[in-house]
């Protein structure tokens, strides 16, 4: 059974009657990143954002729908995707900031203590001081 992604994606071959190399062209991606999210069994990671963008150009889909279809196809779920900018206050709604809330929601309670613990080191702090 084809995932989110690669329902999308045949989807608009057909209606369009396109080919990847027509939709790589549009999307300038490579032939074979067409391919293989269209044909690969499994997505083991969510794509690089500027390959999601590209397939978004090349299809003709907002960047939104595309997103959301491949993080699904990878078992994770996004939040409030969004393909307009954000105010200059609020968070950029970058695709790897999102799924890294969504990868951690999918953690247990204890391994996320660890993930916070390593942010706040990284951050410069003192875990569980703000």
């Amino acid at each position: 059974m084809a995932n989110a992604l690669q329902q999308i994606i045949r989807a608009k071959l057909d209606s369009e009657r396109w080919s990847y190399g027509d939709v790589a062209r549009r999307g300038s991606i490579p032939r074979s990143t067409v391919h293989h999210l269209a044909t690969a069994d499994h997505m083991a990671r969510m794509p690089q954002p500027a390959t999601l963008e590209g397939l978004a150009l090349g299809l003709g889909i907002p960047l939104s729908t595309i997103r959301q279809a491949a993080a699904k196809a990878c078992g994770i779920h996004l939040y409030a995707p969004t393909d307009e900018p954000a105010p200059a206050a609020e968070p950029s709604g970058d695709p790897e900031v999102d799924v890294l809330i969504a990868s951690v929601q999918r953690l247990s309670a204890d391994d996320r203590r660890h993930v916070a613990a390593l942010v706040e080191s990284l951050l410069g702090r003192t875990p569980g001081t703000s």
